[in-house]
């Protein structure tokens, strides 16, 4: 996927008049980009959409127009960007009760290593887990991880042909056993993915 660069943004002005619009439309994408692992815990797979509304909302908020900014809100986000051979996902760990969260967390710790997707029946992708910075402590696991899901070209293809897609977590503290991805969700993360050859 390509990088998004000044010139895909709108000035603060342009953004002020179709923010409402291009919100609704985000989150109706980002509908098509989450996946509930059980009750507690959710992928937010990001996209090149995704990434450009969330560039997007913090020049606003920061009230940044300076290209100097941009550029740095840019080089902040556009790594969560996939490049065609991978995903990339938040991982949070959803308990609403801070004091039921934080004894889940010291359970839970290792479990950003313990997630897997796969394609079809292929290999389980495990993914690369909080590259830019460790979110763990010995304590407990973050709430959130970032993850990269890291595809060989034969699963690539496979997704772009129509394979199922599963998932799960094997954490004996938050086991989630392996099921199948709804379509739309799959279909969503098949976009994500250039072709290779064969």
């Amino acid at each position: 996927m390509p990088q998004l660069t000044r010139e895909d943004l709108w000035s603060l002005e342009e953004y002020a008049q179709r923010r409402i619009a291009f919100r609704t439309e985000v989150m109706a994408h980002k509908r098509t980009r989450q996946l509930a692992l059980g009750e507690n815990a959710r992928l937010y797979f990001e996209d090149e959409m995704t990434i450009r509304y969330q560039v997007q909302e913090m020049l606003r908020i920061e009230k940044t127009f300076e290209a100097e900014g941009i550029e740095e809100e840019l080089s902040a986000y556009n790594p969560l960007i996939p490049d065609g051979s991978n995903w990339k996902a938040t991982f949070m760990v959803e308990f609403g009760d801070p004091e039921e969260r934080a004894k889940h967390l010291a359970q839970m710790i290792g479990i950003e290593n313990a997630i897997w997707l796969q394609v079809g029946d292929g290999a389980r992708i495990i993914p690369i887990a909080d590259e830019d910075l460790e979110r763990a402590t010995e304590e407990k696991t973050s709430s959130v991880h970032f993850l990269r899901f890291e595809l060989t070209p034969q699963q690539v293809n496979a997704m772009r042909e129509g394979a199922d897609l599963s998932a799960g977590i094997e954490h004996t503290a938050y086991p989630i056993e392996k099921f199948t991805v709804n379509a739309v969700i799959r279909d969503s993360l098949a976009n994500d993915l250039a072709p290779t050859q064969h």
